[in-house]
């Protein structure tokens, strides 16, 4: 039996890194995704049938109607979620593989309180566990809108500091110990959660993708410890280490792309004052247009690159703009997609957005390459984008993103951005683009004023 379950999991882990691999391109990341969902189901019922144990068939039922509920909450959850909502999906998954992590603990630590090795081991992804849990809630309503972006803790880093130190010593005693009290585990688990929200409450704006991949790095990390504990280098261990690893590779790479330090995310506020409608002393005047007049411009252009926002996927645009875009291509207009690495709310998320609605790969253009070719861009179309064509990244050193990478849209010769309104965006902050003199504000919802687009290009 043990050669027989050593084998399946053998194959599930060489599964999670064929998927793992493939996620790497849009083309086979679907196929990939499936790959690994079946080699995980494969690792499940092995672990639940293949064994040299006597059990009771009462639980191989439990266990049954345990999966079949999670099957089809999960199911349900998968063809019913919008693209705008898969941040906050990606949230949901995080916190309840943290605190999966945490309840083993609590059910091991009574076992393996003796074993110091087992019994750090249970601690540590108890701990970690219930911070992902309790942060990964946090990061979801402040993604949905009912918490706010950003929340001030008066000296919270003093607090934030204080309380994972004493989380640190609490957790050294109980080891060192070996006491066995369920009070003192309980309050070792609120003491986590109560971080968990402490460490992500004060952070906000465009570093909550950032926040999102760390908390899934956290998340395997605490499969990984499970691994540990259950001896299970095959599949938890391995398959924790693969996601924490990837989470920590992707986090890293998106603080890079913010010209940010990891440290600087996690113990600094992000965030500003809401831009006035209209008018800026500062910066001058808006310029608005019209669908009319925006169509008749993108009609008599050579080069057009479209930078696609947060707000294309709340209007579920994404199939518009596509539209858009074929009508501009079959008139002999060059169109790219410049795709910035925070876009959105999380990483790859206008790559998905855009292939959902068969925008070809090859018209997706990353930063690092785009920017170069926005000197020679005859018009540049924003939909819902704000923080990631910011100049104030580059002009204004008292802003809380300069120095922080972005897509150089005010080298175009011309530029339409499509907004509901002057309000600021994710970061909270004034966008100086808008009051470029070469920028026309096309107001409206992403959706509407495309279509508007659209029927007016198909009028010329």
């Amino acid at each position: 039996m043990g050669v027989l379950l050593n084998i399946i999991y053998l194959i599930a882990t060489v599964t999670f890194i064929v998927g793992l691999k493939m996620l790497g391109h849009p083309e086979t990341a679907k196929k990939g995704n499936l790959i690994a969902a079946a080699g995980m189901g494969l690792a499940i019922l092995g672990t639940v049938f293949v064994h040299e144990l006597e059990v009771p068939p009462l639980i191989y039922i439990l266990v049954g109607i345990a999966i079949l509920i999670g099957s089809i909450i999960g199911w349900l959850i998968a063809i019913k979620v919008e693209m705008t909502k898969m941040p906050e999906l990606v949230s949901l998954f995080n916190g309840f593989g943290g605190a999966s992590a945490a309840l083993i603990g609590l059910v091991e630590y009574g076992k393996n309180v003796t074993n110091a090795t087992q019994s750090m081991t249970i601690v540590s992804g108890i701990i970690i566990g219930a911070i992902t849990f309790s942060g990964s809630l946090i990061a979801w309503g402040k993604l949905n809108g009912s918490l706010k972006s950003v929340v001030r803790i008066p000296y919270y880093n003093i607090v934030n500091n204080i309380t994972i130190i004493g989380i640190i010593i609490f957790a050294a005693f109980m080891v060192g110990s070996s006491v066995d009290s369920q009070l003192l585990l309980y309050t070792l688990l609120a003491a986590g959660l109560i971080y968990g929200i402490l460490f992500v409450l004060p952070i906000g704006g465009a570093d909550m993708p950032v926040v999102i991949s760390l908390l899934n790095s956290l998340t395997g990390i605490a499969a990984a410890i499970t691994g540990i504990l259950y001896n299970n280098n095959m599949v938890m261990l391995v398959g924790g280490i693969l996601v924490g690893s990837a989470g920590i590779i992707l986090t890293v790479a998106m603080c890079k792309a913010m010209n940010r330090t990891l440290g600087s995310v996690i113990f600094g506020a992000f965030g500003g004052a809401a831009a006035t409608a209209g008018e800026n002393k500062a910066l001058g005047s808006i310029k608005s247009t019209t669908a009319s007049d925006a169509a008749i411009m993108m009609n008599y252009a050579n080069n057009v690159v479209i930078v696609p926002g947060y707000g294309l996927a709340v209007a579920q645009a994404q199939h518009v703009i596509h539209e858009l875009e074929e009508i501009l291509i079959k008139r002999g207009v060059n169109v790219k997609y410049a795709i910035h690495p925070v876009a959105g709310r999380m990483p790859g998320h206008m790559n998905v957005l855009l292939a959902e609605s068969n925008v070809e790969y090859n018209m997706l253009v990353e930063m690092e390459d785009i920017n170069p070719q926005f000197s020679n861009t005859d018009i540049v179309l924003v939909v819902g984008a704000n923080d990631v064509v910011n100049p104030a990244a580059h002009n204004n050193p008292a802003s809380p993103i300069y120095g922080m990478p972005i897509l150089d849209v005010e080298n175009a010769k011309h530029i339409i951005v499509n907004k509901r309104s002057m309000n600021a965006g994710y970061a909270g902050i004034e966008n100086e683009l808008f009051y470029n003199t070469k920028t026309s504000m096309l107001f409206g919802d992403a959706k509407a004023a495309l279509t508007d687009l659209v029927a007016e290009m198909k009028n010329i």
